[in-house]
């Protein structure tokens, strides 16, 4: 059992997960099996896994894009961004309702590729453009002017190493999708694994180890029920695939 792999590492590890639906799903206590994070939980061992992820949220924020906690629309929107996730899970640590994190995943990307016209900036500024200037953290700037998925993925990162120094981070890219052109999603994968690397945080390329085929998927819904959301068969796999791949990650 993974689970028993875990003893003697830790004696606990404490999780939280950001995302979009594909992590949402699985409910914010991870207990719903269409989603991959009660299989996670399982494996792992977790003793606290709670999910902050709401569906439709992007990494790319707009220039309309405010704090806003409260609002969980379910489809993309301008605050429906991991920024606000992250203020959300800071605001519950600060009020005693979260207990201190040990290992954040996020895991998105799937959106910011799928709708292009509602993220029109999100390739406008490459990796290497956006960690230009490594002079400190970028978290002073306001939301509303990071419009590109490098910069977002490079601010919000950056908010959680603050809020949570002693946490280890971990970067999902999305697994491929019938819904987004496959150059797109590819592009969007890229620039989230050049981001965590610069930051020296730890990626999982899940577009590349999902097993999740869109030509298959075409044919007969075998991982997805609709071709970006997984079945449990599909959160089954994923789920465990992460666990193995974050237990060799671990650092504590």
């Amino acid at each position: 059992m993974l689970c028993m792999a875990m003893e003697g590492r830790a004696q606990t590890l404490h999780v939280v997960l950001l995302g979009d639906s594909n992590t949402s799903i699985g409910g914010d206590s991870c207990q719903e099996e269409r989603g991959w994070t009660p299989w996670f939980k399982e494996a792992i061992g977790a003793t606290t896994c709670r999910s902050y992820a709401r569906s439709g949220a992007t990494w790319t924020n707009t220039a309309s894009t405010r704090l806003n906690m409260e609002e969980n629309i379910g489809v993309i929107g301008n605050d429906n961004v991991i920024y606000n996730q992250i203020r959300r899970l800071v605001s519950a640590y600060e009020e005693g309702d979260q207990v201190e994190p040990d290992l954040i995943i996020i895991g998105a990307g799937t959106n910011d590729a799928w709708f292009a016209d509602q993220r029109p900036g999100a390739f406008a500024v490459s990796p290497e453009e956006a960690f230009a200037d490594l002079s400190g953290f970028i978290t002073t700037r306001d939301v509303a002017t990071i419009l590109s998925l490098a910069e977002s993925v490079r601010y919000g990162c950056e908010m959680l190493m603050e809020a949570f120094p002693g946490a280890q981070i971990v970067l999902l890219t999305p697994h491929q999708t019938t819904m987004a052109p496959a150059d797109r999603l590819r592009q969007t994968c890229d620039i989230i694994e050049e981001c965590g690397h610069r930051m020296s945080l730890a990626v999982i390329r899940q577009d590349h180890l999902s097993g999740i085929y869109p030509a298959r998927e075409n044919v007969r819904r075998t991982l997805t029920s609709d071709g970006t959301h997984t079945r449990p068969e599909g959160a089954r796999r994923a789920g465990r695939l992460i666990a193995r791949q974050i237990m060799s990650l671990l650092q504590m």
